[in-house]
């Protein structure tokens, strides 16, 4: 038989088209007309009323200073600073995007100065105790829900160039500097990282000698990968930094120290032998002015090093009372922690901000029929939606307990704590940036393409938050850390033959934990199996990481080419003792209030972030701390209690505290604010 012709195929094919035209035209009209246009209608109406007071969650969340939190949130929508919008009657403030990164960065000197002159930094180097540094962290907290490069370049000015001064130096250096920095007089950076050393800062290559003869240290970068990089502030505005080198004292390296080194003067002209660049365009924070620094020969007076750890005398002499370099380093970082706790909390309060529009989009966006005529379903009803957004709801909140744990040891520490916050604020600082970033992703999806969108803020928070990952320590590193920390007390206990004590450890002195053979929901739910579940698993893997490490060093491996090989089990430890803690931390919080509905709801919160994690964690099964029918039951339990948070999610964005204002369109009306009208205005 013959082909058809290529005219005869397109005939064909016009008439099939003509088919379908005609057949849609014929029925088209009366499904249109019977079927209203779809109409915004609010969360609130898709979402029976709270059990429990959002105003005592919030409470018990944000944990301290909302008095001083929602006065901070008011200066910011009252003034024209902010950027307010209109959208769908109702104002927002976020950064505009849209301008070159020099205008972020005039922008974010302008907020800055406004903060200034409202008195919002008072008492932020100048104030002491536990109370004064709460109230700091409240605050930049709120302001990095505005805008994380705001946030970011007040955190390296504050927090390290002040914080510096504050714990590596001494009163020369508090009666110097500190009024000037709280009052913005002189604007600082931190020139720590390097082109060839980030996370290594011990291999940091610049070079610190002392001329005896002036009573000036010199400072030099002898190569190219010794340029400070990712210098935040030192493009445009610092005045001064923090330099950390390496001291070399008559031809001995003592390891490295910080000193404190003008690069600008008072008009802004860079001073002499210092060169300054750009970093450039990054996919995130163009509101803060990342630079470049290269030292030639700088010469500063010796009472600029930062003398609380070691000093150098007039004549030349080397002093220090810690004689150990290895103790002497960590003396030097030790305070560098309030960097993981700032990038801890701002990740959790990210979470926050997407999870609240990303539900409250989900209660009032609606997709698909399950039946002909029948309205469409709301996108929180699907339960492929809820397993999306809901346990990471849990999370976020166990994390936002974990967040304000942090910050209490952290203003409440003592040298004798010092490990335990190392510890903790590593372990921390990776779950919780993991966490948002994941929880970032997956919220802008969940919003489809109006997660795009720059003004309903998901999509464009996850280029400002991707670097949490990797500075103040890259996660992956910071992990191994954990382990390691872990490692050196088991083997400490074991070789003194003593109990375990501290960084909670303790559950190792009791036996060992049994996991019920069949597990029921009543006991996927007690707080007794969750704590054993947990402990188990930390205990099973710090056990097969020291003997891993053990049988390496016994064929002849050093104990860093033991830890190199063993990374997997190392990663997996530290997340065992990261989810311990935070389970811990957790009920610990919920011990805390009294019996009722609030209580009711912590419990559910903290099952599904228990069993979420179970599920998630292959350990659990690889090693056998549960049966593959448990595993499912697991599975099973997470989907009950999506179905039970479901109607529980407004009022559990609710209880964030957000304002309006900081939130999106999309968690709103976001039919109106998308109309006609909108592009008239």
């Amino acid at each position: 038989m013959a082909s058809p012709s290529p005219d005869d195929q397109v005939a064909r094919r016009a008439q099939v088209l003509a088919g379908h035209l005609h057949a849609f035209h014929a029925s088209s009209e009366p499904s249109l007309s019977s079927s209203p246009c779809l109409q915004y209608s609010p969360p609130e109406l898709a979402s029976p009323p709270a059990e429990f007071n959002f105003h005592d969650m919030r409470k018990i969340m944000d944990g301290h200073n909302l008095q001083d939190r929602d006065w901070l949130f008011g200066l910011m929508i009252q003034s024209k600073l902010f950027n307010p919008k209109v959208a769908g009657g109702r104002v927002f403030v976020s950064p505009d995007y849209n301008q070159s990164k020099e205008q972020q960065r005039e922008m974010t000197m302008k907020r800055i100065q406004y903060f200034l002159d409202c008195g919002v930094f008072q008492g932020w180097l100048t104030d002491s105790g536990p109370e004064a540094e709460m109230r700091k962290f409240a605050l930049h907290e709120v302001i990095g829900m505005y805008d994380h490069s705001l946030a970011v370049k007040l955190g390296v000015h504050y927090f390290l160039w002040g914080g510096a001064i504050q714990f590596f130096g001494t009163k020369r250096h508090h009666d110097k500097w500190l009024r000037d920095t709280e009052n913005y007089v002189i604007k600082g950076c931190f020139a720590m990282s390097e082109l060839g050393h980030g996370s290594n800062v011990r291999g940091i290559e610049t070079v610190t000698t002392y001329d005896s003869k002036t009573g000036e240290f010199v400072i030099n970068s002898p190569c190219e990968s010794a340029q400070k990089y990712w210098i935040g502030g030192a493009a445009n505005h610092a005045t001064h930094t923090i330099v950390f080198s390496q001291l070399n004292i008559n031809g001995r390296n003592q390891g490295v120290h910080a000193f404190i080194a003008q690069i600008r003067d008072t008009d802004g002209n860079i001073c002499p032998n210092i060169r300054v660049a750009e970093c450039g365009h990054k996919i995130g924070l163009n509101g803060v002015d990342n630079g470049r620094i290269w030292f030639d020969n700088v010469r500063i007076p010796r009472e600029n090093l930062l003398n609380s750890v070691a000093d150098v005398t007039p004549d030349g002499q080397y002093l220090s009372a810690i004689k150990d370099p290895d103790q002497r380093f960590a003396a030097f970082l030790a305070p560098l922690t309030s960097g993981r706790v700032t990038i801890a909390v701002s990740a959790v309060y990210s979470s926050k901000i997407s999870l609240a529009i990303a539900i409250r989009y989900s209660l009032t966006r609606r997709a698909f029929s399950l039946a002909p005529n029948q309205p469409e379903v709301l996108l929180l009803d699907y339960p492929s939606h809820q397993r999306r957004l809901l346990p990471l709801l849990a999370k976020t909140y166990a994390l936002s307990f974990a967040a304000n744990y942090l910050k209490m040891i952290y203003v409440k520490r003592t040298p004798e704590s010092n490990k335990t916050i190392h510890v903790v604020s590593s372990a921390f600082k990776a779950i919780i940036t993991w966490h948002n970033m994941r929880t970032l992703q997956e919220c802008r999806e969940a919003c489809g393409g109006q997660g795009l969108k720059t003004e309903n803020r998901i999509g464009h928070m996850k280029s400002e938050y991707d670097v949490q990952s990797t500075f103040e320590g890259d996660n992956n590193v910071l992990m191994q850390q954990v382990s390691k920390a872990l490692l050196a007390e088991y083997i400490s206990v074991q070789k003194r033959n003593r109990s375990f004590k501290g960084l909670g450890l303790e559950h190792m002195n009791r036996s060992c934990p049994v996991i019920p053979s069949q597990l029921t929901s009543s006991n996927l739910r007690s707080s007794q199996f969750q704590t054993d579940i947990f402990c188990l698993r930390e205990r099973d893997l710090l056990t097969r990481f020291a003997a891993e490490i053990s049988q390496l060093q016994t064929q002849g491996q050093s104990r860093e080419y033991a830890l190199l090989q063993s990374y997997q089990l190392a990663e997996d430890l530290g997340r065992a003792f990261s989810d311990r803690t935070i389970l811990q931390i957790f009920l610990d919080a919920e011990a805390a209030v009294s019996s009722g509905p609030l209580k009711n709801e912590l419990s559910l919160l903290r099952s599904m972030y228990v069993l979420m994690s179970v599920e998630e964690d292959v350990s659990f099964l690889r090693y056998g701390y549960l049966s593959p029918d448990n595993a499912a039951g697991v599975r099973k339990e997470v989907t009950k209690l999506c179905s039970e948070l479901r109607g529980h999610a407004l009022a559990l964005v609710s209880s964030f505290g957000i304002p309006e204002a900081f939130l999106s369109p999309i968690a709103f009306d976001w039919v109106e604010a998308n109309a006609w009208s909108s592009v008239e205005r």
